[in-house]
């Protein structure tokens, strides 16, 4: 497979994390250069890591990956958004609810937004494309993505104020049924 084809794959699975990178720098809590530089790592780890476990769980388990996989990124991305909708509905007048970036939320984001890439690995192992190259590709554009949605988010977090974490909700959960639309009616 071609370079540019892979960066244009790359591309499509990063738009996911660009929307979760987006909403973190809205809503996370004393956002700093070590919080960016994990949140956009843990986001790139899991888009380039899925490919390869699909890749090397295909044989047998293409079916039963894609009769799925949309439900739990739509379970995971709207459980987490409508979290942030209720944390920010339920607090008090005193100033401006902030998340806090847990191990839980990064693994959540994490598989919510790369069950597409479990899938692109599937595809490639029936393609039979070595599947290395696309992986570290994957993740270098992934990561650059995070990087510029979590920095666009804090410049627009900090300009627009109190409550950023409903708009950060709202995308998560707009994420979570554009993967389900995408796999319920365009497959």
């Amino acid at each position: 497979m071609d370079l540019v084809t892979l960066l244009l794959i790359a591309v499509g699975l990063s738009f996911d994390s660009f929307a979760v990178s987006l909403a973190n720098g809205l809503t996370i809590h004393k956002l700093n250069r070590w919080l960016i530089f994990k949140s956009s790592t843990n986001l790139a780890l899991f888009q380039g890591f899925m490919p390869v476990a699909g890749y090397y769980t295909a044989i047998g388990f293409q079916d039963s990956i894609q009769d799925y996989d949309h439900w739990i990124a739509f379970v995971l991305l709207f459980f987490i958004g409508a979290k942030m909708i209720y944390e920010s509905l339920s607090q008090n007048d005193e100033g401006p609810f902030k998340i806090e970036l847990s191990k839980i939320r990064l693994v959540s984001q994490g598989i919510g937004t790369s069950i597409d890439a479990l899938a692109i690995g599937v595809s490639f192992a029936f393609l039979k494309i070595d599947i290395l190259r696309p992986a570290l590709i994957i993740f270098i554009v992934t990561f650059i993505a995070s990087l510029i949605g979590i920095q666009l988010g804090k410049y627009y977090g900090n300009k627009l104020g109190a409550r950023m974490e409903i708009i950060g909700g709202l995308i998560l959960i707009g994420i979570g049924f554009k993967i389900l639309i995408e796999h319920l009616f365009f497959q």
